[in-house]
């Protein structure tokens, strides 16, 4: 007699059938490709514009997508450039597509990085109305927003958090937005290049 862990329910019986399901998720993963490897010619086309800006050793690796099926889940995939990760040392531009959820932006530094950057962008956070989420969890390896993990910076926050080991500030948009991501990620770069702009 089967085990009736492994017997599937009616919806689950329907999907399984339906082979146009994968299908269509393969065709929506595809062009989730397309768009980041598209983003990735305009970032490092903005990066050579605006090189001063970065660190010289995370400009040397090449834009990476990759993908996985199981972020709390789910499927995902990922654009990192500029990337740069060496023991504690971290730099990188993340975009990142979550089945189900969104579209989500972030820069994440640690190690040198955060100590040289922290203060001064989150001085520019306060001054600027914005859609930045900072990051408040001490595993820095999390990308979703819910109120562990992100929260909207503001003076008592970043204080407190100003001399971690690492830092990281998001934003994200809907899925429904989907015709709206390729300008949300530009312009999101472009602000990343704006707070790394130390006087």
């Amino acid at each position: 007699m089967m085990n009736a862990n492994v017997k599937l329910s009616q919806s689950e019986l329907q999907l399984v059938c339906d082979e146009q399901f994968i299908l269509t998720k393969n065709n929506i993963i595809n062009k989730v490709y397309l768009l980041f490897g598209t983003l990735s010619d305009v970032f490092l086309q903005q990066t050579n514009t605006d090189q001063n800006f970065f660190p010289d050793e995370v400009l040397k690796a090449s834009p990476k997508i990759y993908r996985g099926e199981n972020y709390r889940g789910l499927p995902y995939v990922m654009l990192d450039y500029p990337r740069y990760f060496v023991k504690d040392d971290a730099f990188s531009v993340r975009c990142l597509f979550w089945w189900g959820n969104f579209f989500s932006f972030t820069l994440h530094l640690s190690g040198k990085y955060a100590k040289h950057y922290a203060e001064p962008i989150f001085q520019k956070l306060l001054k600027e109305n914005n859609s930045w989420y900072v990051c408040i969890n001490e595993d820095q390896w999390q990308h979703h927003f819910n109120a562990d993990n992100y929260s909207l910076p503001d003076k008592k926050l970043l204080m407190h958090l100003h001399e971690r080991k690492f830092q990281k500030i998001a934003k994200k948009i809907s899925l429904q937005q989907w015709n709206e991501a390729f300008d949300f990620f530009v312009k999101s770069y472009e602000e990343v290049i704006e707070l790394l702009k130390i006087k």
